[in-house]
């Protein structure tokens, strides 16, 4: 006696499983002949494990608009008008924001996420407001906290104060954003001291790093070398990486052996990135998005992540990691089935791993949380961005929605339409 089974899905590797669920966790996968409270029928859908989002900004979320709207468009008015922002914004206001974001994120499967939150604000306000968040969304979403010095850990008099506390106060992760320092100096000396303070609590790293058009930004060398230095492999990330898309091809030829060596994991954002890098040019006019590609060539684990909705930076987004990987599918022209499967796995179980998530995915004994989606595959997820028919959580139905097939009025042609396509390009039997 099972408290669910979800009957027939189509699983991300090709097999067709039921997955039963006892307890909160996965108990068996395959063929299940066996009562249960409640039956699921997956039948030609895609089960997956939740979708998660190893970079994003939680204390931001849902502000757009507020004080003002960034006009350029550029990263350093968006970081400009958070500061406004932020002197502003209550306590209440910062957790309800998230929490409405967590709503929407829970709605698209979307059930583990890393937020950085700013930590240049005596206050720590954001802080304070995400560690409630936190707390009140245990249930079903993996909240993950990384401590940001958003105006730079140097630059910002009390930032190292503010950072050490937030660390204090239960945030995980350390941040930094070393190219906002005021010199290169500054930054690389940021890198040090930041892995400094992870290595010294056991914690991971997390960094904002060349987040640039400035092919000369090359922090995430530092950060290679700090990895290595004090222990750290598997344990760091480097954000955004823009200033890769600008290096000499022969630097980054001597780069990315030095971050598979260290260990680091890479986590662009597509959305994010192509729409800030480059306002500095005319044409050609770059599109920012670091080298995806050659990274995993190299054996680095790469992760897309969502960064910004509906903030000083980001005036769109919905919450749905597909989006994220359909963008990144395409600008890192990532199109052969083998590749796009790949961005599937960018936006699930490669941010996990990222995340360091030990109970998560689709296998015996993992934390029953899954996704149910109208689609037949990962390939044809990413091409319908589909609706979620269900989502389960710790083994807890917490999004149910009927199939929304479009009906059609055309004469000798069928009463509905789905967009589903048997034959898809990559599809498995």
């Amino acid at each position: 006696m099972f408290d669910l089974i979800v009957k027939g899905g189509s699983l991300p590797d090709g097999r067709v499983a039921d997955i039963g669920i006892e307890a909160g966790k996965i108990t068996a996968i395959g063929t299940i002949e066996a009562e249960a409270g409640r039956i699921i029928d997956a039948t030609g859908d895609l089960v997956c494990p939740p979708f998660v989002d190893p970079h994003f900004h939680m204390d931001a979320t849902l502000s757009y608009g507020t004080p003002r709207i960034n006009a350029s468009g550029t990263l350093l008015e968006g970081i400009g008008l958070w500061g406004e922002l932020k002197d502003e914004m209550t306590f209440e206001q910062v957790r309800d924001r998230a929490l409405a974001y967590c709503d929407w994120a829970a709605s698209m499967g979307l059930l583990a996420i890393r937020s950085h939150v700013d930590t240049c604000d005596d206050r720590l306000l954001g802080v304070q407001a995400l560690l409630e968040v936190r707390k009140q969304v245990s249930g079903y979403i993996d909240l993950q906290l990384v401590a940001f010095p958003q105006d730079g850990l140097y630059r910002d008099p009390t930032a190292l104060a503010n950072t050490i506390r937030a660390l204090d106060m239960g945030v995980e992760v350390v941040g930094g954003i070393p190219h906002f320092e005021r010199t290169m100096a500054d930054g690389a000396a940021s890198v040090t001291q930041l892995c400094e303070i992870a290595a010294e609590r056991g914690l991971m790293v997390d960094m904002h790093c060349d987040e640039t058009d400035d092919p000369l930004s090359r922090h995430i060398e530092t950060l290679a070398y700090e990895a290595q230095r004090l222990g750290l492999q598997g344990r760091v990330a480097g954000s955004h990486l823009t200033s890769m898309h600008s290096m000499d091809n022969y630097y980054v030829s001597k780069l990315l052996p030095l971050m598979q060596e260290a260990g680091i994991a890479a986590i662009p954002n597509p959305l994010i990135n192509i729409v800030l890098q480059g306002r500095h040019d005319s044409f050609p006019k770059r599109r920012g998005l670091t080298r995806v590609k050659e990274m995993l060539a190299m054996g680095i684990a790469v992760g897309f992540g969502q960064d910004c909705v509906m903030d000083p930076w980001y005036s769109m987004g919905t919450a749905d990691m597909l989006d994220v990987a359909f963008m990144g599918l395409h600008v890192a022209q990532m199109t052969s089935p083998e590749e796009m499967r790949q961005c599937f796995e960018m936006v699930t179980t490669s941010n996990a791993r990222i995340m360091g998530l030990s109970d998560y995915g689709l296998r015996v004994g993992a934390k029953a949380s899954l996704v149910v989606l109208d689609a037949g595959n990962p390939i044809e997820a990413l091409r319908l961005r589909p609706d979620r028919l269900c989502v389960i959580a710790g083994g807890q139905v917490i999004v149910s929605r009927a199939r929304n097939d479009a009906r059609l009025s055309l004469p000798g042609r069928p009463a509905s339409v789905r967009r589903r396509h048997p034959a898809h390009t990559g599809a498995r039997a």
